[in-house]
């Protein structure tokens, strides 16, 4: 099958900062894919869960719309972009010279055939599939209240890589009461890093 001939439903794409975990602050092209069937329910991106047909584009266009030559960091996040077959798209992003992170559940299976870094984001509702664990480069545990401390500490034993950097991010709309529990709790227990949603704090678009 021809590169042209595959198509997938973006619902948008764009250059600004990564304002999350380990990358945070690097600039980065971000390719938004549309679909998910985790649909947390203090998800940011709910608008982005539905599949849209006339959303579908290809791969030569998804490619050539990053127009600008200094990206060197491509995004892809969702929505849950491993719903998708993204290799022959990922291989044409390196075959270009980008560098290529994916942003997941976990819960689809993950070939990291040509993807530089894996970010998984676990949730409650439907946990990673356990062969995943040993693939990811970063842990991002999304806190909301003090109950997923222990979920986060469960997620961690499932960690394979040595190399895996381990984050505990505040949930958005409960930062305040939220934030001072992840500090104290990161000065106790130092494997854990914070990240922050710096994007969100200095209204990047």
């Amino acid at each position: 099958m021809k590169t042209k001939e595959i198509n997938f439903p973006i619902k948008e794409s764009f250059y600004s900062i990564q304002g999350e975990g380990f990358y945070h602050g690097m600039s980065a092209y971000f390719i938004r894919f549309e679909g998910c069937n985790v649909k947390c329910n203090w998800c940011d991106t709910k608008e982005s869960w539905k599949i849209k047909k006339n959303d579908f584009i290809s791969i030569n266009k998804i490619v050539n719309d990053i127009n600008d030559s200094s990206v060197k960091n491509i995004v892809i996040t969702g929505g849950e972009p491993m719903m998708w077959n993204l290799n022959p798209l990922i291989k044409t992003l390196k075959e270009r010279g980008y560098h290529t992170h994916i942003e997941t559940s976990g819960v689809y299976p993950i070939d990291k055939k040509y993807i530089d870094w894996i970010t998984v984001s676990p949730k409650k509702i439907k946990p990673p599939l356990k062969e995943n664990y040993k693939k990811i480069n970063e842990l991002k545990i999304v806190i909301s209240d003090e109950k997923d401390f222990l979920f986060a500490e469960e997620q961690s034993i499932y960690v394979k890589k040595t190399r895996c950097f381990l984050f505990l991010q505040p949930e958005w709309n409960n930062f305040s009461k939220i934030f001072p529990k992840i500090i104290s709790y990161i000065k106790k227990n130092p494997k854990w890093r914070i990240s922050l949603q710096v994007h969100k704090m200095l209204n990047i678009p």
